[in-house]
């Protein structure tokens, strides 16, 4: 049996690798992991809507690839969905599905797209992790938020295995500059027996 992107994305490899790795898995990506039973963008924008009653507010679709996160999110009722992500090919097939306001093609290492008054909420889902963006990353995004500011993001197994991941979160929430207001294990690709825990996360 050939292999796929799937068999592929959880190694380990630098941003320049990952970024062509995506911009080759775009054609094919929502395919493949609906073939699996992808859960997990809905559990996110699910656990979202539960704390931001504000539906209007605006919130980045952070590594939104081909936009099923960003779908996930609109479906859940919110109305002003930016995007933003390191692979261009998955930024084209994110445009086709019409839901977000803007889209912008970002460095791995470069700034966060800003909007006036800032973000409310960042969406991370499916982003940190092995052979994706590294858990640093989640510093990055907290740091961008104002006070009251909310991060939901996803952890699969892969993730979940490296206690660091996990580590990272607790220290924002124990030393009180964040609050833990969701934490659930559940489906993450039920195909390949892979799960993964949403988190939602407030900024102090």
């Amino acid at each position: 049996m050939s292999e796929t992107f799937l068999d592929k994305v959880y190694t380990a490899r630098d941003a320049a690798a990952t970024r062509e790795l995506y911009d080759d898995w775009a054609q094919t990506y929502e395919a493949e992991v609906g073939e699996q039973g992808y859960a997990t963008p809905d559990r996110c924008a699910a656990a979202l809507a539960e704390f931001l009653t504000d539906k209007s507010a605006p919130i980045l679709d952070f590594g939104c690839g081909t936009g099923l996160s960003g779908h996930a999110l609109h479906g859940a009722g919110f109305e002003a969905i930016d995007g933003a992500d390191i692979s261009a090919e998955m930024l084209a097939q994110a445009n086709d599905h019409g839901i977000y306001r803007t889209l912008h093609h970002i460095e791995p290492d470069g700034d966060l797209p800003t909007t006036t008054g800032g973000y409310i909420a960042i969406a991370a889902i499916g982003v940190l992790g092995p052979g994706a963006a590294p858990v640093s990353l989640f510093d990055t995004l907290m740091h961008s938020l104002h006070a009251g500011g909310l991060v939901v993001f996803s952890f699969n197994d892969a993730a979940l295995a490296e206690k660091s991941n996990e580590g990272r979160i607790n220290e924002w929430v124990d030393s009180g500059a964040a609050s833990l207001l969701f934490r659930e294990y559940g489906e993450h690709m039920p195909g390949l027996d892979i799960k993964s825990t949403v988190y939602v996360i407030e900024k102090k």
